[in-house]
């Protein structure tokens, strides 16, 4: 194995310093080998990508190893169908576990034998207190704890007990078996945790071969030891629950390799709901469309509203790491900026018109069509140019007429003369209405010198619009996406935000966009990123909007610095 190239301490974070540290002392023989370790139980979020990209990239970094391990204790709320998205979401973002796919439940008779040896060792006890009588005992942050009447039974007793719950004999809820440790522990995580529950629920991996399964701070310790880990990596929450980690590995023989567990701070993003429970609410009362609706933080819904997978990694590399508590709250604007950033390079130039207002070019030869030279992507030259047919009938946005403009509105009104992107400009002669008033048609004339978008004369109108052939334009749906809660901190009950989805049937696109693929992306000129959705079927496209062209974070960013 390659060595890797160390850095200072100075210039890294104190998890790449702590490993650098280690690598310095050649402890466990100069590896790394990190793991990500997601439940089951519901879709990765962007808060996963932060660990995701912290896990398998530190791997890298120092030529290490990342393992992908199912955490699959909990057989009541884990399902294939999670398992197989989040292996997808993995691959999306760019990291691969190559060989190296493993889960707790493939140990579970190894974590089985470790706590026989618990209970072996008067480590560990079979507790018939009820989970109310549990949580009564334990004591609270001021108050020490109380031992269970059933702390002091006979290893022989246990050991029987033990047995008796692995064969089925008890009902759920009537037994478990607890660590001994310290119930006057100022720590309530060492105040004899659970270790092992009954469980009489089919396992989607195990079957009905398991009615017992190892709590998570069991069967973590025990899963990252059996598989070599040295830097295990959890989010902050779990740093008042080292000790146990460390005590667990401390009680048993040892295993070839002892990890280390550092803590780091969660991801928080505002206006955001990174609760698993809660998103997993939100689809299960409809209030989202699934998993994968655009409005929701998950990766697969990210992919389905267009994000890249280069954005987010971006992002996450852009926040850093850090031994933050749960009050820091990272501006959503940070992560919309850099989907923007990342999409600008990338995606192709077009027009599209969303909420369509027929213009009539009366001085236009009705039976001409002519191809204009439109530029794919003023960021990327290699993109080039493609045609766009201008006819005599074109379709521009509502909100770009106003038949009495305020005083700083520069787009279109009676009498006004504005440029059309590649085309022409064009004057507003005469407004057409319904039986209702309501405005239905332009009638305007054309500068033929104009063409391309200058004048001879060199005046320049003081806006130009996009448009779309009424002749060849494409129908398209559009889905107008916005954040799902309306406060910055949305917490359980909080309501989602009413205007969160507008979606718009009458959308008008250039005939180009009629072989765009589900998934690829364009930057609609003046509206922002949209991404085809996979509802999308052949002459009946929908696209999602990714983001808008709107720039939140460079405007706090520029505010700062002021």
């Amino acid at each position: 194995m390659k060595a890797p190239d160390l850095e200072p301490a100075s210039s890294l974070d104190f998890i790449r310093t702590r490993i650098t540290e280690d690598l310095q002392a050649n402890k466990n023989n100069g590896r790394v080998h990190t793991r990500f370790p997601p439940e089951p139980n519901g879709y990765l979020h962007i808060g996963h990508a932060k660990a995701l990209c912290l896990d398998f990239g530190i791997a890298a970094e120092f030529h290490g190893m990342c393992n992908l391990r199912f955490d699959d204790t909990n057989p009541s709320k884990e399902k294939e169908e999670f398992e197989e998205n989040i292996m997808r979401d993995i691959r999306w973002l760019g990291f691969n576990w190559d060989d190296r796919l493993f889960y707790a439940s493939d140990y579970f008779e190894k974590i089985y034998d470790c706590a026989i040896h618990l209970i072996k060792t008067d480590k560990a006890y079979v507790d018939d207190l009820t989970p109310d009588q549990i949580r009564e005992y334990r004591g609270t942050l001021t108050e020490p704890g109380r031992n269970s009447p059933y702390r002091t039974r006979s290893i022989d007793e246990n050991l029987d007990l033990f047995q008796r719950m692995r064969d089925g004999e008890f009902e759920e809820g009537s037994r478990v078996l607890r660590a001994k440790i310290d119930m006057a522990s100022g720590n309530i995580n060492m105040r004899d945790p659970a270790l092992y529950r009954i469980k009489k629920v089919p396992h989607f991996r195990a079957g009905d071969k398991w009615v017992i399964y190892p709590m998570y701070d069991f069967a973590h310790p025990i899963s990252d030891a059996i598989e070599g880990i040295t830097h295990s990596l959890c989010s902050l929450e779990y740093e008042d629950h080292r000790p146990l980690y460390d005590w667990v590995l401390d009680q048993l023989p040892p295993f070839a390799s002892r990890p280390l567990q550092i803590e780091f701070g969660r991801l928080n993003l505002s206006y955001t709901m990174l609760s698993k429970r809660r998103l997993l609410q939100l689809v299960n009362d409809g209030s989202v469309r699934g998993w994968d609706d655009p409005r929701m933080p998950t990766l697969t819904a990210f992919r389905r509203r267009g994000y890249t997978p280069a954005a987010i990694r971006n992002f996450c590399d852009a926040i850093g790491v850090g031994k933050r508590r749960n009050d820091i709250v990272i501006d959503v604007g940070m992560l919309e900026y850099s989907v923007r950033e990342d999409l600008n390079k990338h995606a192709a130039r077009v027009m599209a018109v969303l909420r369509p207002l027929r213009v009539v070019i009366e001085n236009y030869p009705e039976d001409q069509t002519e191809e204009l030279d439109a530029v794919n992507n003023p960021e990327d030259l290699a993109a080039g140019t493609r045609k766009v047919p201008f006819s005599r009938v074109l379709y521009i946005e509502q909100d770009d007429f106003k038949e009495d403009p305020p005083k700083k509105f520069f787009r279109l009104a009676p009498g006004r003369e504005v440029r059309l992107r590649y085309a022409y400009f064009i004057t507003c002669k005469e407004v057409v209405k319904d039986a209702s008033g309501n405005i239905v048609e332009l009638r305007c004339t054309y500068d033929p010198a104009t063409k391309g978008g200058d004048a001879p004369d060199k005046r320049s109108p003081k806006a130009t619009l996009h448009w779309v052939s009424a002749a060849h334009a494409v129908p398209a749906e559009v889905r107008l996406y916005d954040r799902l809660f309306n406060e910055e901190r949305p917490e359980d009950g909080t309501p989602i935000n009413p205007g969160s989805l507008e979606i718009l049937t009458s959308a008008k696109i250039e005939p180009g966009l009629n072989t765009a693929n589900i998934g690829d992306r364009f930057q609609f000129e003046r509206q922002g990123y949209f991404c085809v959705d996979l509802d999308s079927k052949p002459n009946a496209l929908v696209f999602n909007r990714t983001v808008t062209l709107r720039d939140t974070w460079a405007k706090i960013e520029k505010r700062n610095a002021g």
